[in-house]
């Protein structure tokens, strides 16, 4: 079941997720609540040189993401006036909000890109929607704020579009989960940020 507005902000009151900061007033809509876009991105580049070639394979039991990640990629800052995403490329980003949902509240939820910039061709988070149940959330440090969504995000249509800190990048949507889980996600994903290892 997807949470209404009402019931999000009901959520919120009684700490069972937190938001960190508050989402501003315009960032609400009647099922889902606007993210913005943190100054933090990875490029991705391709190999370089004559002849040079690159696969990877996520499924080798060698594989290991933090050592590609270091290899093909780039940490990026946003600056004042923007950053050109070119078309044909690729990003991680960051949300500015931070998200805690421990997996005794029942909630999950999903990541949505928004349709102002799918209609530019923007695909933000497509394949890998789920927020689970306990994203966010030390078990040993319940003042723990949460943490920051990770963007996949890809520009496949022609144009080239400029990004800006705090601009509207995706959209979170949250359900509830029937039954409470026996544990919340622990997986590498579940504690994130910039300049993080995930």
């Amino acid at each position: 079941m997807i949470l209404s507005d009402r019931e999000i902000r009901a959520a919120l009151t009684r700490g069972a997720l937190r938001i960190t900061p508050d989402p501003p007033a315009e960032a609400w809509s009647s099922t889902a609540l606007d993210l913005r876009l943190a100054k933090e991105l990875v490029f991705w580049r391709r190999p370089s040189g004559k002849g040079v070639e690159s696969v990877v394979c996520p499924f080798d039991p060698e594989y290991d993401f933090d050592a590609v990640r270091q290899t093909y990629s780039e940490a990026i800052t946003i600056s004042d006036s923007g950053y050109v995403f070119r078309s044909h490329t690729f990003l991680l980003g960051w949300t500015i909000e931070k998200i805690w949902l421990p997996h005794r509240s029942r909630l999950a939820a999903r990541v949505e890109g928004k349709s102002s910039l799918a209609r530019l061709g923007i695909g933000v988070h497509v394949t890998a929607p789920t927020i689970h149940a306990g994203f966010g959330y030390k078990q040993d440090d319940e003042s723990y704020p949460g943490s920051p969504l990770q963007l996949e995000i890809w520009n496949v249509g022609p144009l080239d579009v400029k990004l800006e800190v705090g601009m509207p990048i995706c959209q979170l949507i949250f359900e509830l989960v029937d039954g409470t889980p026996e544990k919340g996600y622990e997986g590498r994903f579940s504690i994130q940020g910039p300049g993080q290892s995930s």
